[in-house]
C-alpha cells in the first residue's frame, strides 16, 4: 500500500505535464481502489490502465498450473501494449520481472534499487539522489521520460457504496460537526507497532477533551484494535472496513494518527492532517509527505528495517503525553 501510495505522486506529475501519455499501472488486486472505484463518478484518472497481479498468491503455489496461467496472461496482456517505456518505481525483484515482460523499449529502474538483483534486469538504471521516496519517485520518472517532475495531488476516487457503508457506520457517534480522530494501530512488523495501550490511553485523553475518537480495524476481530478499545475504557469506537471504507474513513477524519504504515500514508495522500510515530524507520525517507504533520521519533541515529516482532526501543520511548500533546496542537493549527 505504501509503495502505490509513494508513486502516485509522481504518475499524477507525469499525467499533468502529458495529459496525452497514456499509463499503465501493474498492481496487486487489493490495492486496486487506491487507483479506481468500483462505483460511483470517476475521478480525474492518473491510470489509464490497470493490470492485475496476484503475486501474494504466486509467491504461495509459484508452480501451480493456475499460478503460471495467470504468469502467462499477464505477459501477453502487459505485451499486447506496446510500451515504449517501463519503470520499476518499487526496485524489488518481483517488480522487475514484471517489468521485463513488458518488453519495453526502454526498461529503467533505479541504480540502487530496494532488492541488488533487481539491477541486472533493467536495460537502464537512474541514480537518484532525493532523501524522500516520493520525491525519489518524481525524480526516476522524470528522468526516465526525459521531463522535470514535482509530486502532485492525486485526486483519489471515491467510491459510492464505501461512501454509504462509511456514513453508516459513523452515524450516531457524535461526530458530527467535529470530526473525528482516527488512530490506525497496527503496522507491517511489530518493530513499527506503538503499544495498543498507550494508543488506548491517548483515546481516552481526546476523548476527555470533546474529541471523539475511531480505531480503525483491519478485519472485525482484529487483535491489536481490540485491545486498543479495551485499553480506551469505552472512550473509542472500531470500525473495520476494505480499502475503499478505509479511504472514506479517512477522508471525514479531522486528524489520523499512525505508526509508520500504509493507513499513515495514505492520510497524508489525501492531505489529512496526520501525528506519525516512528521509530525505527526514517520519516526523513518515508515520513508524512505534503500535509500537516507532528512526526514524532527518538533515538533517530538507529536505522533497521529488519521485520522484529517487539516494538523497536526508540519508538517505545516516545510517550502518550506526546502523543496527546502534538494532536492537540495540530489541531489547533488545522482550525486556525
Amino acid at each position: 500500500m505504501g509503495d502505490v501510495l509513494h508513486a502516485l505522486p509522481a504518475a499524477a506529475a507525469l499525467k499533468n505535464a502529458r495529459p496525452d501519455c497514456s499509463i499503465g499501472w501493474v498492481i496487486e488486486p487489493r490495492w486496486c481502489p487506491l487507483l479506481r472505484a468500483t462505483s460511483g463518478p470517476a475521478a480525474k484518472a492518473v491510470v489509464d490502465q490497470v493490470f492485475l497481479a496476484e503475486t501474494r498468491l504466486w509467491k504461495k503455489r509459484p508452480f501451480s498450473t493456475e499460478t503460471l496461467s495467470q504468469i502467462r496472461g499477464l505477459r501477453h496482456q502487459l505485451r499486447e501494449e506496446h510500451f515504449q517505456w517501463c519503470v520499476d518505481m518499487q526496485g524489488s525483484i518481483r517488480s522487475a520481472v514484471i517489468g521485463k515482460m513488458t518488453a519495453a523499449d526502454r526498461f529503467y529502474g533505479p541504480a540502487e534499487p530496494r532488492e541488488t538483483p533487481a539491477r541486472w534486469l533493467y536495460r537502464e538504471t537512474i541514480p537518484v539522489t532525493a532523501t524522500h521516496v516520493v520525491e525519489q519517485g518524481c525524480e526516476l520518472l522524470g528522468q526516465s521520460v526525459g521531463l522535470p517532475l514535482s509530486a502532485a495531488e492525486v485526486d483519489f476516487p471515491v467510491d459510492r457504496e464505501a461512501e454509504r457503508i462509511c456514513e453508516a457506520s459513523l452515524s450516531g457517534l457524535g461526530t458530527e460537526g467535529r470530526g473525528y480522530a482516527l488512530i490506525c494501530p497496527t503496522a507491517g512488523w511489530g518493530a513499527k507497532q506503538w503499544p495498543s495501550e498507550r494508543f488506548g490511553a491517548v483515546a481516552r485523553e481526546l476523548s476527555g477533551r470533546g474529541i471523539p475518537v475511531v480505531v480503525n480495524a483491519t478485519s472485525p476481530i482484529d487483535p491489536v484494535a481490540e485491545r486498543v478499545l479495551e485499553s480506551s475504557g469505552g472512550c473509542a469506537v472500531k470500525i473495520a472496513g476494505n480499502i475503499p471504507q478505509l479511504m472514506e474513513l479517512t477522508r471525514r477524519a479531522v486528524v489520523v494518527i499512525a505508526g509508520d504504515t500504509g493507513p499513515l500514508h495514505l492520510a497524508a495522500a489525501m492531505r489529512r492532517p496526520v501525528v506519525a510515530l516512528f521509530g525505527p524507520t526514517d520519516p526523513a525517507r518515508n515520513g508524512p509527505y505534503g500535509t500537516r504533520a507532528q512526526v514524532l521519533r527518538h533515538g533517530g541515529e538507529r536505522q533497521d528495517h529488519r521485520r522484529l516482532a517487539e516494538p523497536e526501543a526508540g519508538l517505545l520511548e516516545i510517550t502518550v503525553d506526546e502523543v496527546v500533546s502534538a494532536t492537540w496542537e495540530l489541531l489547533k493549527a488545522t482550525r486556525g
